[in-house]
Parts: structure tokens; sequence; C-alpha cells
């Protein structure tokens, strides 16, 4: 009762209002400033950012030793190396590469890709885009990336990580959002979306 006709007062809610007003003006300045901050630092990036492109992946003619391999990680049943390497999870070495020696294993698998570099597999895309063949291909898509695709891409230090990130499903495989457009080929590394087929 007595709180009821606290609330009531005028002062009282001049205060709450006046608290929620200041509130509300300290955090907006706060995410203004880390706008800011942000914006600063993605334009004080080198635009001139290059990705380590690899001639050669083969183990014995690298242009550095690999002991360690990054793969793909998510795939259920198969995996792709850094090496170009599709191999079975079984298959995996401790150290993350494929077991070349394996029968599962195959370099730069373009299994279930189109000609127009979509595939229905993402770690048969991966390993098809690492072909050094593609680079030009990739190097063209960088260089008329939009300015979103350009920030996404920034992070990305080498061609296994361009891979990773080109063939996990985007904004250019879907359409109106919530359907495939082609659902059997929908983890593309080329510069073109999928074909888009008839429903």
């Amino acid at each position: 009762m007595v709180l009821r006709r606290l609330l009531r007062k005028r002062w009282v809610l001049g205060v709450v209002f006046g608290l929620s007003l200041i509130y509300f003006l300290t955090s907006t300045l706060k995410q203004e400033e880390r706008t800011i901050r942000d914006r600063t630092l993605l334009q004080a990036r080198d635009p001139e950012h290059r990705i380590a492109w690899k001639v050669r992946f083969n183990l014995g003619n690298s242009s550095r030793q690999i002991t360690q391999c990054r793969n793909s990680i998510q795939g259920k049943t198969l995996l792709t190396d850094e090496l170009g390497y599709v191999c079975e999870r079984k298959d995996l070495l401790v150290n993350g590469c494929c077991n070349v020696n394996s029968p599962s294993s195959r370099q730069y698998m373009c299994k279930s890709c189109l000609l127009n570099g979509c595939c229905s597999i993402y770690e048969y895309c991966v390993s098809c885009c690492l072909q050094p063949n593609k680079q030009p291909l990739l190097e063209r898509f960088l260089n008329r990336a939009a300015d979103g695709f350009q920030n996404l891409f920034t992070a990305v230090e080498d061609h296994f990580e361009l891979c990773l990130a080109k063939c996990r499903t985007s904004s250019q495989s879907v359409q109106h959002e919530n359907t495939y457009r082609n659902p059997q080929a929908k983890f593309c590394y080329g510069e073109n979306p999928p074909e888009l087929l008839p429903i």
C-alpha cells in the first residue's frame, strides 16, 4: 500500500524517468564508441592484404614442412585436410592430416562438383577448391567481392581458409532466404551462385 502511494508521487516518477534516461544515453554512447572503434579497425586493415597461395601441396615438395594439418573438422564421415586430401574420418592421422596411403584418401576430389564450382558435398568442395589451378578464379572473386564480403574475407590468411569460407553455404546459395537455389549443389567455390532450379 505504501509503495503504491509512493509510486504515484510525481517526483518519484521523475527520478525513475531521469535514471532511465541516463542509462539509455550512456548505453547509446558506448555503442557508438564501439561502432567507431570497429570502423577504424576495418579502415586500418591493410587494403593490400594478400592470401598465402601454395603452389604445390605434396608433402615432399611443399614450401614448408608439414608436421600438423588443419582440416575441415565438422564432417561426420569425410574430412578434407589443408593439403587437399579428402578421407574418411577413420583415416585421419593424429597430426590432423589424411593418411595418404589409405584407399579412401584422394587429393583434389571434385566428385560431387558441377562445372560452375558448386558441389553437393562440402568436403569435396573444399578439396576441389584447393587445386592450384583454382587460384586465378579465387583471386578474381576476391578482387570483385562486394564490401560486405571484403570484410568477411580479410580475416582469411591462406588458400585453405579461403576455400573453407567460400564453400560454406552462403546467402548466394539461397533464394528468398529460405530455399536453396539448387539443393543438390549448395556448396560453391565458384564466382557465380548455383543455378536456380525450377520448383
